[in-house]
């Protein structure tokens, strides 16, 4: 019975393998005539051929197949060298398949028909050089990406040896800002935790909020994301949960001391989310002298104040403890403006903007940058470009201009010189910008400094123009000082950007202080759009791009899905950075996520060194004709705000109001991996004083990484992966991050990136954390563990503080 199943099965692998090959090579001929490599038809036929040989039973056919091995390992070693994790696509599933090929089960029987045993030198050396070939790529793979690049001594002679910036806070062993200072450095003073005993670092206390996401988050599109870090105020940890609930904690054994909940309505959220809550110190004799400064992002958006020692609402503030920020707005429906980031409270003044619904319709609500008295809770100023002048008070019914640039991020601020850092987004739509206006022309994209008292515009500085990208501010800037060319020390600011580029401006005028020059950026090809010739760059700093990919840089799980990017990168728009949208379908590298997004970056002032983590996620944009887009059911038509609005799913951007809708997906194989071939992210350290880069690395690995919890990666193969969350430093020179798709937390020494603590988290750690000493003598280090629904990690609820042991051994 078993002779007579043989020839049965070499019959099956021959069709199989004829099967293969031609769905190699039929494509592969087609990607010939897009101008690419012949490899896929070469191999295809080498394939099917062997396939052909060894349905009818001849041995010859086995050799066939090791020439396609030996042509595909030759071809794909002159076009990537030896990264491990490039050889995959060609490689991983012809060497699997060979496995089977070369088998006693077949090989063997094919090699010796009349024998006995079907194991014999052919089998063996088959199966053999199959095995060889998996244990070679894995091997390059592991040694490129678990590598360091350390391209500097980390902290040479001739820093800047600066103090931290409105320090009294982190002196008084508090965490008032998310940032740390309204500096943004995230940078903690706290050092008992060392290079030498880090590997020590366990979970003290792990606080379970109990928000979870609902019904229809994390679908379609929309996120839940516990994305806050802590304040710390007096004893407690104060923070949001996506729900936007208030939560404050004994900051030492992690008890909840009290809680806050606002009870809005979230369900037309697209995001649900909340990175932090603000702090402020009320007039001697007001009543709740410590408050708690919050919004909530329900139907409808407020700001509130909380009593910071009971949790209860400030009666004096606003109406009885709560403003809406509906007025003076016009129309608003729900889920299109409301707060993820906390307010910048500074010298007795509230200021914040908001989120809005991108790239739904024009006429949106407006960006206008609010100030409040933080006392009172009465509107101070409103900072809106349609006006002149910005900050000049609404006239009788007016409202604030619609459809304007937004700060929908953490803003930071510079209490001495009396200025508030606003990071503008654009004036949506984003990917179409004909009906764009001056003075939304202007100021897309810029920083923008204002005085929080008044609301007047001090300077602006922009980042992109005509931003047809959504390469957006996501976060305002680090403050540090840093020596001139004289060895004075100035006071600047570092922000970044989505396009990786790193703009350090003196932040009293917001001149550069390294070079930003104009360079010719590729045009588009829709007829009536403006395209500007030039983009600023800033050659005196490294980016924190990877360079353009080209077809080698292209990836798959199979050189089947490898092939398809291929094909797919042939026949899409795409010149470098600021390609712009077209119709024919645009690669987007980086794209709307950029390669920094919310977070920013940490800098080490008393070094200045900046740390900040990266993300390479490709993406397709393609603009649609509106009529198209309709006919195919892409969303539903609307045009008036009285009607209910009809949510499409998050990748199809109507741009109701314009000619054109944009459809933006991740860049994805049709097997879901990423058409790019790894490392998909890196921490990097950059010298701020010599302005050079002092190390990289690749840094996750794909454990844990998955769309579902039942569809994750149960091993962790060394490939660096995405991330969204920020890093903490402290002057004991240490990195610590949770942040990537893999769910770890992480510490790194910050001289060469070496990981000296490693642990696997419940949920995705994809906050920002912070540290502070506790009552019991030990430092902590807290972080949210919640989970991100962009990167599709495991939700939870829960706050971890990492800390030494009690009693060490």
């Amino acid at each position: 019975m078993a002779s007579r199943s043989r020839p049965v099965l070499t019959r099956i692998t021959g069709i199989v393998l004829i099967l293969l090959g031609l769905a190699l090579a039929v494509p592969g001929v087609w990607l010939i005539m897009l101008g690419d490599s012949a490899y896929y038809a070469v191999a295809g036929v080498l394939m099917a051929i062997s396939g052909l040989m060894v349905a009818r039973g001849h041995s010859r056919g086995l050799w066939v197949y090791a020439v396609m091995l030996a042509y595909t390992l030759i071809w794909v070693v002159s076009r990537v060298g030896f990264d491990g994790w490039r050889m995959l696509p060609p490689l991983a599933l012809p060497a699997g398949i060979g496995l089977w090929v070369f088998g006693p089960w077949v090989g063997g029987c094919l090699s010796n028909p009349g024998g006995r045993t079907c194991v014999n030198r052919a089998v063996l050396g088959g199966m053999g050089g199959c095995a060889a070939l998996f244990v070679f790529m894995f091997a390059c793979g592991w040694a490129i990406t678990a590598s360091r690049t350390v391209q500097y001594n980390p902290f040479p002679a001739g820093h800047t040896g600066g103090a931290v910036l409105n320090a009294e806070s982190l002196a008084n062993n508090e965490w008032r800002y998310m940032g740390g200072t309204s500096a943004g450095d995230r940078f903690g003073t706290a050092s008992q935790i060392t290079a030498e005993n880090a590997h020590d670092l366990r979970p003290a206390w792990i606080f379970h909020t109990g928000d979870l996401p609902r019904t229809g988050e994390n679908a379609r599109g929309r996120e839940f994301s516990f994305e806050a870090t802590p304040l710390k105020i007096g004893d407690n940890l104060v923070f949001c949960t996506p729900h936007r609930d208030v939560v404050a904690l004994d900051a030492t054994t992690g008890k909840q001391v009290w809680r806050y909940s606002p009870g809005g309505h979230y369900d037309q959220n697209t995001y649900q989310a909340c990175r932090g809550v603000s702090y402020f110190e009320a007039p001697a004799g007001s009543a709740c002298p410590h408050r708690i400064i919050s919004t909530d992002s329900g139907s409808p958006p407020t700001l509130f104040a909380l009593d910071a020692d009971t949790g209860r609402l400030c009666p004096a503030f606003g109406n009885n403890g709560v403003v809406d920020l509906r007025q003076d707005m016009g129309p608003m429906p729900p889920g299109f403006h409301f707060i993820t980031s906390p307010p910048m409270v500074m010298n007795g003044r509230i200021m914040l903007s908001g989120w809005v619904y991108d790239n739904q319709t024009v006429g949106e609500p407006s960006g206008v940058i609010r100030g409040f008295d933080a006392t009172t809770g009465q509107l101070a100023w409103g900072w809106d470009i349609g006006h002149t002048p910005a900050n000049r008070p609404l006239n009788p019914g007016e409202i604030f201009t619609r459809g304007t640039p937004n700060g929908w991020g953490v803003y930071t601020a510079d209490p001495a010189l009396n200025l508030v850092y606003v990071p503008l987004g654009i004036a949506t739509p984003d990917y179409y910008g004909v009906k764009r206006r001056g003075f939304d022309e202007q100021y897309d994209s810029s920083l923008v400094a204002l005085d929080i008292t008044t609301g007047e515009e001090r300077w602006h500085f922009q980042t992109v123009h005509h931003d047809l990208w959504d390469f957006d501010l996501p976060v305002g800037p680090s403050l540090v000082d840093l020596p001139d060319g004289n060895g004075q020390m100035t006071p600047v600011l570092v922000q970044t950007t989505k396009q990786g580029e790193l703009f350090v401006l003196d932040r009293r005028t917001g001149k550069p202080f390294y070079r930003v020059e104009e360079r010719a950026v590729p045009g588009g090809t829709i007829a009536d759009e403006r395209y500007s010739p030039t983009q600023p760059y800033s050659p005196d700093m490294p980016n924190l791009r990877r360079s353009d990919p080209t077809t080698d840089d292209l990836w798959g799980i199979t050189p089947f899905d490898q092939m398809a990017c291929r094909i797919a990168f042939r026949r899409m728009n795409f010149h470098g950075l600021f390609t712009p949208p077209s119709l024919q379908g645009t690669i987007g590298f980086p794209a709307f996520d950029g390669v920094d997004d919310w977070y920013g970056a940490t800098i080490d002032p008393t070094r200045g060194v900046l740390y900040v983590n990266t993300t390479y996620i490709p993406f397709t944009m393609q603009l649609i004709p509106r009529e198209k887009a309709l006919k195919e059911g892409l969303f539903k038509p609307w045009d008036d705000w009285n009607q209910p609005y009809p949510q499409p799913i998050f990748t199809n951007n109507p741009q109701h109001g314009l000619p054109y809708a944009a459809v933006i997906n991740p860049w994805l194989g049709f097997f879901g991996a990423p058409c790019l071939a790894p490392p998909w992210g890196r921490t990097q350290a950059i010298d701020l004083v010599h302005h050079r880069r002092i190390w990289e690395r690749a840094l996750g690995t794909t454990r844990n990484v998955g769309p579902t919890n039942a569809l994750r990666m149960p091993i962790g193969l060394p490939t660096g992966i995405f991330s969204m969350g920020g890093t903490l430093t402290t002057p004991t020179g240490l990195v610590f991050m949770g942040a990537t798709a893999d769910q770890a937390f992480r510490v790194l020494d910050g001289r060469d990136g070496h990981v000296l603590y490693e642990t696997t988290l419940d949920a995705g750690g994809n906050a920002t954390p912070m540290t502070y000493m506790g009552k019991d003598g030990r430092q902590y280090v807290v972080l949210a563990v919640g989970g991100h629904g962009g990167l599709q990690t495991r939700n939870g609820d829960e706050v971890v503080a990492f800390a030494l042991p009690e009693h060490p051994a």
